[in-house]
């Protein structure tokens, strides 16, 4: 592991007490326990699965050695955790800084080392210039007051929705000329990921990913079930695509619609209604009490107006701040 400037700036921690070292698999449970205390202050619940933390630590866009910190107190018990993460090849990197409330003095401290690991990330990457990503609750007053005074500035907002299944759901009828695959087969999977790369070439964050890239992040999830991805097929050409997964099932019994694209020249005709519609029946019958999904309230499509006329509900914002450095 290469010393930097950032990992100088977080040691100094330890003349307060405390000791930093990078994570592993092992340290799952710890962040999963502490990114959970500090979600229930904020949102009043635990927005995260130890899963959730075990698939971000196994993320192949993570590196372990390089990309993360964990600070501890002198009693052990884990502080802060914080990390940058790559968006492919692009010069976009996701960060965040997740800090106990005892421990508020290490903020500025972590903040710095992920800004600099992230344009170290796309320097590498050879971009002159990197633009970071962090996620923020809307309710978290005390994070986005950090992020503006670190020159960061909202971006995006999106919206977690959610409709329930309280009694059996319909399979609706599908189109004129409409057929659906599942994605068990190679063959599926390729066409899902190529109308999922042209449907969302134009969204907040897009970064292109070829498809050995694109299956490999998403067989790496422990929640990706393949038999949940379905192509649309209109008169027999991939027009459509969506991608369901298990992330909200372990905590909430819902299922979770990750990826919804429409090819641009099949748009209008009713197929994301005709696919949400399916993956609603499909989540029912699997005995989920509803499903969820995230959307760009900023998105080039009208996605959000259509989520709600499908009976869906807005429960929790996620607005994502931006700064390019």
């Amino acid at each position: 592991m290469n010393s930097t400037a950032a990992d100088t700036a977080v040691s100094t921690a330890a003349a307060a007490g405390y000791s930093t070292r990078r994570p592993s698999a092992e340290d799952a449970k710890a962040i999963h326990e502490l990114i959970s205390l500090c979600d229930t202050q904020v949102i009043g619940k635990a927005d995260m699965t130890l899963d959730d933390v075990i698939d971000e630590l196994n993320d192949p866009a993570f590196d372990a050695g390089e990309d993360g910190w964990l600070v501890h107190d002198a009693d052990g018990r884990l502080v802060a955790w914080a990390w940058a993460r790559r968006k492919g090849d692009s010069d976009n990197v996701d960060i965040d800084v997740v800090v106990h409330p005892d421990a508020q003095a290490l903020t500025g401290r972590l903040w710095d080392a992920v800004t600099e690991r992230a344009a170290q990330i796309t320097t590498a990457l050879g971009h002159d210039h990197a633009v970071l990503d962090i996620g923020l609750y809307r309710e978290d007053s005390g994070k986005r007051a950090v992020a503006a005074a670190r020159g960061f500035a909202p971006a995006t907002s999106f919206i977690r929705l959610l409709v329930d299944h309280e009694a059996p759901v319909t399979d609706p009828t599908a189109p004129a000329g409409v057929t659906l695959r599942n994605g068990l087969t190679e063959e599926v999977r390729r066409q899902g990921h190529a109308v999922q790369q042209a449907g969302f070439a134009e969204h907040f964050g897009f970064t292109p990913k070829g498809f050995d890239e694109w299956f490999s992040d998403l067989d790496a999830s422990s929640s990706t079930d393949w038999a949940q991805l379905v192509v649309a097929c209109a008169d027999g050409e991939p027009a459509a695509m969506l991608l369901g997964s298990n992330m909200f099932a372990g905590d909430e019994n819902c299922g979770y619609v990750r990826q919804l694209a429409v090819l641009p020249a099949f748009r209008g005709r009713g197929l994301g209604r005709f696919m949400l519609r399916t993956a609603f029946a499909a989540d029912a019958r699997r005995g989920r009490a509803g499903t969820y999904l995230h959307v760009d309230a900023n998105n080039s499509t009208p996605a959000l107006d259509l989520y709600l006329s499908v009976g869906m509900r807005q429960v929790l914002a996620i607005d994502v701040w931006r700064r390019t450095v």
